[in-house]
Parts: structure tokens; C-alpha cells; sequence
């Protein structure tokens, strides 16, 4: 397992939800960190409280449906002058559940992709050479389950989109000493997954992590997230080195 201590992390996502767990559990272990939301007051709270703890922290805000709000983030975090080591592509998007789902309308689709795949895809084009240049990096894109379900077509199509690049982008980066994997969180209590969901989004935690503290081996792979449920960091860890 890799010490993350110092790191610069970057969150999508990371105003609420899996993605400020993921966020806190980043900044515990001694990461310094990137915050991504819509607006910077989303995060500023998350961000004294990390400063207070010793930790360098910075908000940026976007719009992750509108590619040119993602480059313009992606340039403010340029200025930082940071380098970016690990990306927690958290934030997604459900637009809808179509009960008539022959009637699904474009946009689901529209803005489906420009959320869930588009948006990731630009992050990651964007660090990546920096991160092979550095001879280091891990990014996590976070996926789906869904599945057979129609009446969420665009969302889980654009899922489907971001594991298909996901997966091929890892396999070309064996011996670079970064890895891309995905998680999937499962269905749990988010404001994407709903009140009704059986699993809290704390079950997900170490599964959502794992994939940036794995070795270099361990790439082009999809966590699912409940099977890592009630480990600690280390055992996660060893139980996906093992897979």
C-alpha cells in the first residue's frame, strides 16, 4: 500500500456526500487537497477545517455539466502551481427515473455524458501527463451498478462510457507508475442514492479510497465498494492486491 502523506488530491463532488467523506478521510491520512463543487462557499467550511489540522487546502468551484466551467477550473488549479498525484473523480449526476422510459428525452443523454463522462474524461487528460511525466499518480473514476434499468438509461449509459475509458486508458499505462481504476459505490443514502437506500455512505467509504493506495500492479479495475465494507484502509488494501 502507498503513503498518500503530502500528496495533493484532487475531489470532485467534495461539498457532501461520499465525496466529503472521501474528502475527510484524505485529510486524515495527510493529504493535502483539491475541492471541487459548484461554489466555493460549498467547501470553504471543509477548507478552514483542513487548514486547522496543519493540511494545505484550496476550493475551486465548476460547473460539471458545462466543459468550458471544467477548463476554466482546470486552469485555476494550474495556477496553484500544485502537482495533482491522486484524483477522486467522485461527483455524478442522476438526472432522472423515467417510469416511460420510451419516452426518455435527449438531454438525460446530453447531460448524462457531459457530467458522468465527459467532465472525468477532461480531468483526467488533464493530469495525466504530469502524473506519467512524475513517474506517479492514481485516479479513481467513480461508476455504477446500474443495470437492465432502462428508466435510468442516460445516467447509466454515461457510466458505461466512463469504464470503457477508464479501462482502456489503463491499459496503456503499465510501467508509467500510475494507475486508473474505477468504484462503484453501491446504492447507498446520498442525495444521488436517495433515502431509501440499504447502505449508508459510510459502508462505502474505504471501497471509494482504496484505489489510490494501491500499488502499480493494480490498475483497470472496477472496486466494488460493499465488498470492502467495515475494512479498515490496510485491509482493503491487501484484499485488492490480492484480487
Amino acid at each position: 500500500m502507498v503513503d498518500l502523506g503530502g500528496k495533493w488530491v484532487l475531489i470532485t463532488g467534495a461539498s457532501r456526500g461520499l465525496g466529503r467523506l472521501a474528502a475527510g478521510f484524505m485529510a486524515d491520512r495527510g493529504c493535502n487537497t483539491i475541492l471541487q463543487s459548484r461554489s466555493v462557499g460549498h467547501t470553504l467550511p471543509l477548507e478552514k477545517e483542513f487548514i486547522g489540522k496543519g493540511l494545505k487546502c484550496h476550493s475551486v468551484e465548476a460547473d460539471l455539466s458545462d466543459p468550458d466551467s471544467v477548463k476554466r477550473m482546470l486552469e485555476q488549479i494550474d495556477s496553484l502551481g500544485v502537482d495533482v498525484d491522486v484524483v477522486l473523480n467522485n461527483a455524478g449526476l442522476q438526472i432522472a427515473y423515467r417510469v416511460d422510459y420510451l419516452k426518455t428525452p435527449v438531454e438525460d443523454y446530453t447531460v448524462s455524458f457531459n457530467v458522468n463522462t465527459i467532465a472525468p474524461a477532461m480531468i483526467c487528460y488533464h493530469f495525466l501527463p504530469g502524473m506519467i511525466e512524475r513517474g506517479f499518480g492514481r485516479i479513481v473514476n467513480t461508476t455504477s451498478g446500474i443495470a437492465l434499468e432502462p428508466e435510468q438509461a442516460g445516467y447509466s449509459a454515461a457510466k458505461a462510457a466512463l469504464d470503457k475509458i477508464t479501462i482502456d486508458m489503463a491499459s496503456r499505462l503499465g510501467g508509467t507508475g500510475v494507475t486508473m481504476n474505477l468504484t462503484d459505490p453501491g446504492w447507498c443514502r446520498t442525495d444521488l442514492g436517495g433515502p431509501n437506500a440499504p447502505n449508508s455512505p459510510e459502508s462505502a467509504l474505504s471501497g471509494i479510497v482504496v484505489g489510490a493506495f494501491v500499488d502499480n500492479d493494480v490498475n483497470g479495475r472496477i472496486f466494488r465498494a460493499q465488498e470492502y465494507s467495515g475494512m479498515t484502509l490496510e485491509e482493503a488494501a491487501a484484499k485488492a492486491q490480492m484480487i
